[in-house]
C-alpha cells in the first residue's frame, strides 16, 4: 500500500528542484514568489443533446470524469430553460471537477505521458489556446484516451475540456511553465 504521507507527486518534485530555478533564470526573478506556479485544473464534460434525451447520461458523464479525475466530480445543471433546445432549468447536462494539489499534480503527468500520445493523430496541443492571464485551455474529443477508462464498459465517448489555470502574469510565462512540464505545444 502507497504510504500518502510521505509520497510526493513526480511532477511537483520536478518543480521545486528543476522548473522554479530555471524559471527565476529565465524570466530574472527578484523573489520565489514571483515565479508562476499552476493554481488548479478544471476538467469538465458537457452531455449536450444527449443529456436532454436521456437523464443518465449526465451520470454516466460524473462516473467516467470521477475515475479519470481520482475524485468525485459534480453534476452540472442548466442555469436557466431554453424551449429551443428542450432544456429545463435545473436539467442535469454534464459533469465538472476541480483539481488541486498533488491531484493536479498526478493528473498532469498522466495527461501529458499517457493520455496525450493515445490520441489520433496526435502532433501537439495548439499554443495559441491562452486566455490573456496565464491559463491554459484544451479540449479532447474523446475521454477514452485515459487508461483508468474500461473501453469495453463505456457506452458513450464524451468530449472533454481541461482548464489549466497558473500564477504566471502573462501568457509566456505560463507558456514557459507548462514547456518544463514537458507539454508538447505544436507552434
Amino acid at each position: 500500500m502507497l504510504d500518502t504521507a510521505t509520497y510526493t507527486p513526480r511532477l511537483k518534485t520536478d518543480f521545486r528542484t528543476r522548473i522554479a530555478p530555471a524559471l527565476k533564470e529565465e524570466f530574472g526573478y527578484k523573489n520565489d514568489m514571483q515565479i508562476p506556479r499552476l493554481d488548479k485544473i478544471v476538467l469538465n464534460i458537457g452531455c449536450g443533446a444527449e443529456a436532454v434525451r436521456d437523464s443518465k447520461k449526465a451520470k454516466s458523464a460524473q462516473d467516467d470524469l470521477s475515475v479519470i479525475a481520482g475524485q468525485h466530480a459534480v453534476v452540472t445543471k442548466a442555469k436557466k430553460s431554453i424551449a429551443g433546445f428542450r432544456v429545463r432549468e435545473e436539467m442535469p447536462l454534464g459533469a465538472k471537477v476541480t483539481l488541486r494539489g498533488d491531484r493536479m499534480y498526478e493528473f498532469l503527468d498522466r495527461l501529458i505521458t499517457i493520455a496525450l500520445p493515445r490520441v489520433r493523430d496526435f502532433r501537439g496541443v495548439p499554443g495559441k489556446s491562452f486566455d490573456g492571464r496565464g491559463n491554459y485551455a484544451m479540449g479532447l474529443k474523446e475521454h477514452i484516451v485515459f487508461p483508468e477508462i474500461d473501453f469495453d464498459k463505456v457506452d458513450e465517448t464524451w468530449g472533454m475540456d481541461i482548464v489549466i489555470a497558473t500564477t504566471a502574469e502573462t501568457d509566456a510565462e505560463a507558456k514557459a511553465l507548462l514547456k518544463h512540464f514537458n507539454m508538447p505545444f505544436n507552434s
